[in-house]
């Protein structure tokens, strides 16, 4: 197995898995290497699902082993908020700072030890013949009361990492891949990826 495309046109996700998959000897693309793809309408009520929708619809398009993500933060205090709307929790403009105020207003009066909260990260791999696998990745924190810390984006300035002692923003870009969700999902789907690919492997 000697190419993958990733179902996203984040470059920074892209990044990510070009790094990652390079030790594999996989040639990753993405969507920005192709004219006109159209978005996946994420119609999923969970992570799993939105991130299979993706992962099946490319593959099916180009015939080709597709990974594909979704991603968000839960809230225990929101019931769960904003989960699989958090990108678009304020609105459908996917406006960062405007989430954040979102989430911080709801919480106020809320104390810090009631604040916990966790990035949730599920990976989906699909194969054109149609067998789909899913990972997931989490990282467990608390909601800040303001944000803190320039990196990262997102919600990363108001969640603060207990093991770091600072918000996901105030981390360098290698400690967030150390214990971010995604990264632990990666990392997952590294431990299963030559028994997912064997076939394709000896062939």
């Amino acid at each position: 197995m000697k190419r993958m495309i990733i179902a996203t046109k984040n470059k920074g996700k892209i990044a990510e898995f070009q790094q990652l998959f390079a030790k594999k000897g996989v040639e990753i693309r993405s969507l920005l290497d192709y004219d006109d793809v159209p978005d996946v309408e994420e119609t999923g009520t969970t992570f799993a699902e939105n991130a299979i929708l993706k992962a099946t619809t490319i593959a099916n398009m180009f015939h080709e082993p597709v990974i594909a993500d979704d991603s968000g933060l839960i809230v225990d205090a929101l019931n769960g908020e904003p989960g699989v709307y958090s990108a678009r929790y304020a609105g459908e403009g996917k406006n960062d700072q405007a989430n954040i105020e979102k989430v911080l207003k709801k919480l106020q009066g809320v104390p810090f030890e009631q604040r916990t909260a966790r990035f949730h990260c599920t990976l989906a791999v699909a194969k054109p013949n149609g067998d789909v696998t899913t990972v997931d990745g989490v990282c467990e924190g608390y909601i800040t009361e303001e944000p803190v810390g320039e990196n990262g984006f997102g919600y990363d300035p108001i969640f603060f990492v207990p093991e770091k002692q600072r918000t996901m923003a105030q981390l360098t870009k290698e400690e967030k891949n150390e214990i971010s969700h995604r990264a632990k999902a990666l990392q997952h789907l590294l431990h299963i990826w030559d028994k997912l690919f064997e076939k394709e492997n000896e062939s």
